[in-house]
């Protein structure tokens, strides 16, 4: 894989107390924040963290999951 390919999918879903909670696949990545602006620099952060420079994606996705039930 050429690494201008590389890249990192998030799963992020709306947090039960407010925010908005990130996760990884396939990485032991983990962050929240409060507003989604705010998570987008936190998972940033967290991929700088986490992998080596040669090492690190060049592209993160972030996969917005949202739940909602409606009546029948």
């Amino acid at each position: 894989m050429n690494l201008k390919e590389k890249e990192i999918i998030f799963l992020v879903e709306e947090s039960p107390e407010g925010g908005y909670e990130a996760r990884a696949l396939g990485h032991a990545i983990f962050t929240e924040a409060d507003s989604f602006e705010e998570l987008k620099e936190r998972v940033r952060d967290a991929v700088h963290c986490h992998f080596d420079e040669q090492e690190r994606p060049t592209v993160i996705r972030l996969h917005l999951v949202k739940e909602e039930v409606i009546p029948v």
